[in-house]
């Protein structure tokens, strides 16, 4: 029992830091591991990561917003629509058989992946949008300190918020459905959507997930899915891996981390269709 509870914790720990590093919380990763490597069914593997990822958010959050990378305004308006559609997810997520969560899982990191790969290249809005647009009237432009040049603040501009809130509602969907904490859809979301900086849009992601997370695990623990002897080892191991992975996340220039993004999501992606596909990997199948 013991033996169990460190090797758990320890996973978390490693799957956490790494989520912490790109933004996207430990979900991404926990989810994988707990069915490949702890052979926990896919239903339970997706409840558990979802209290990870509250508390990887609680984690993780605070060194971003005292570095000044989150912008809250933006978190706020955007997890009125996230939040709805975790409350969807959570009640699709017991109609749909175990075969096509794999799959939904392995298209979602695909997908993402190559919307980062495609932004590799691109630059975040630097030029005012008109006046007379949402962003503006929210007050959503603001800037946020580069470490690597000294503590300079770098200005940037939000622009297409009916697209951003678009995506943060399927967003919210694919949370509650896979358990990831939507990271991996918000950061992308925002990076290419809202054109935000990627390490603001990071940051602001920390932010939000746990608000997600925490909408769609009520739905999980009444239907009694979330069990405490795996949920409370993952939890912990979280908490102090996201603290690892926050701190990372400042020195790494952020071109670097977006291609070490991609390549996660791209191996991920892989084993996770395998799996779907019935393919025997390490006594693990759909």
């Amino acid at each position: 029992m013991m033996e169990t509870f460190f090797l758990l914790f320890a996973a978390a720990f490693g799957a956490s830091a790494l989520g912490g590093v790109l933004g996207m919380a430990s979900g991404i990763f926990i989810v994988p591991m707990l069915t490949l490597f702890f052979h926990i069914d896919i239903r339970g593997a997706i409840a558990a990561s979802l209290v990870s990822v509250i508390a990887c958010s609680c984690g993780s959050a605070a060194p971003f917003l005292k570095r000044g990378l989150t912008n809250i305004r933006i978190a706020i308006v955007l997890e009125t629509a996230t939040t709805l559609g975790a409350l969807t997810g959570a009640l699709l997520a017991g109609l749909l058989p175990t075969a096509f969560l794999y799959g939904l899982f392995a298209a979602i990191l695909a997908v993402s992946a190559m919307q980062m790969l495609a932004r590799r290249r691109e630059e975040a809005l630097t030029e005012a949008p008109p006046s007379g647009t949402w962003t503006t009237a929210l007050r959503l432009h603001s800037s946020y300190p580069e470490h690597s040049e000294g503590g300079a603040a770098v200005p940037y501009y939000v622009d297409r918020l009916p697209l951003g809130l678009g995506l943060m509602l399927g967003a919210g969907v694919i949370s509650a459905l896979l358990g990831i904490g939507s990271g991996v859809l918000k950061i992308p979301a925002m990076d290419t959507a809202l054109r935000l900086p990627l390490k603001v849009s990071s940051a602001t992601s920390n932010f939000m997930i746990g608000v997600t997370a925490a909408a769609s695990a009520g739905v999980y623990l009444m239907r009694g899915e979330i069990a405490m002897m795996v949920a409370g080892p993952v939890a912990l191991g979280s908490v102090v891996g996201s603290l690892a992975g926050a701190r990372l996340l400042f020195g790494l220039p952020a071109g670097k981390l977006r291609l070490f993004f991609v390549v996660v999501l791209v191996l991920l992606a892989f084993q996770m269709l395998m799996t779907a596909l019935g393919f025997n990997w390490l006594g693990q199948t759909a």
